[in-house]
């Protein structure tokens, strides 16, 4: 039975520029075999990967090719905008969603195609500041389910990934939304760090993750240390975050969460198979040196540092991994 998953991460935090070859570098001497694609300079200056031009693109391939790195997915901002143009105190952009899934979900998916990847990172929309996210779950199923659709008719799988102020800000949303749309092309993302801010306990935070098991595709890994807990947070000022720790320091429970994972990964991998993937990912986002709403930061030093935490506690729970050894030189 396998107990073994593929280690990715944004390889934008591991670059102190955010330069191509910063990060391929910083991920080919820590062994990694895979990427997930959200910033990056190509040469004509820093861009969100929804912005690249074709040339860009090439250049990237060539690049990361001689590199040894491939794209686990591709991680695109799909999903953080506003579910209705009302001025509710945020900066967060509306755009109808006709003209959303024309356009942003349309070149999100050329982008996955064009990078040979078959996964698509996304969220569940900024429901108005202030109300309740249950209110509104019928418009964003609905808004997801079409985007469900769309990936699906390129063969990709849509990730939705839990995060605070979202109407998917918890494992029992998440669990709620996915069964609703029922639709192959979208599993769901766990981040114990984004639910850990939102001043869950590690108990609920396992909770939680046990709520989106059915529905998992991948888990992003990051954690955090608060050390001055503040009970419950409605909205999280996603700015003001600064105490982003490795997976085995912070208040998530990582140890947890993954020793159960261990016995489910044959059952994840399954369902990846069925969609065209190539095992069970675990990415790394480790934010170790700042987060914010859009991206974080870790660098080469904080990325390593990640990376190491992450295989400790795999080796604690007998969990397999691949990094790059010395017979791939030859």
């Amino acid at each position: 039975m396998s107990r073994s998953v593929l280690i990715s991460g944004f390889s934008d935090e591991a670059a102190n520029e955010k330069l191509a070859v910063q990060q391929y570098v910083a991920f080919a001497a820590l062994g990694l075999r895979y990427h997930s694609l959200r910033f990056v300079d190509a040469g004509n200056g820093i861009k969100n990967v929804m912005l690249l031009d074709d040339a860009e693109i090439e250049t990237l391939k060539k690049m990361q090719s001689d590199y040894g790195l491939k794209v686990s997915s591709i991680g695109s901002p799909i999903g953080k905008v506003k579910l209705r143009d009302i001025d509710d105190g945020t900066t967060n952009r509306y755009v109808p969603f006709a003209d959303y899934l024309a356009k942003d979900v349309e070149r999100a998916c050329e982008l996955a195609l064009a990078f040979n990847c078959k996964l698509l990172r996304g969220f569940a929309f900024y429901h108005p500041k202030g109300t309740d996210p249950k209110l509104h779950l019928d418009q964003v199923c609905d808004q997801l389910g079409q985007i469900a659709q769309a990936c699906d008719r390129h063969g990709l799988t849509f990730g939705l990934e839990v995060e605070a102020n979202l109407v998917g800000q918890n494992g029992d949303l998440l669990a709620e939304i996915h069964s609703r749309v029922n639709h192959p092309a979208m599993l769901t993302i766990f981040d114990a760090a984004n639910i850990v801010t939102q001043g869950f306990t590690a108990d609920e935070v396992y909770a939680q993750y046990l709520a989106m098991k059915p529905s998992l595709g991948w888990m992003h890994i990051k954690d955090y240390h608060d050390p001055s807990p503040r009970g419950r947070i409605d909205h999280v000022d996603e700015a003001s975050l600064n105490n982003f720790v490795p997976a085995d320091m912070g208040d998530s429970g990582h140890e947890a969460i993954l020793r159960d994972f261990a016995d489910y990964i044959p059952e994840v991998e399954s369902r990846m198979a069925a969609r065209g993937v190539e095992g069970v990912f675990l990415d790394l986002e480790p934010h170790v040196k700042g987060g914010g709403q859009f991206g974080g930061f870790s660098g080469p030093d904080g990325f390593g540092v990640a990376t190491r935490g992450l295989c400790k506690v795999l080796d604690y729970v007998g969990i397999d991994y691949d990094l790059r050894s010395y017979r791939d030189l030859k």
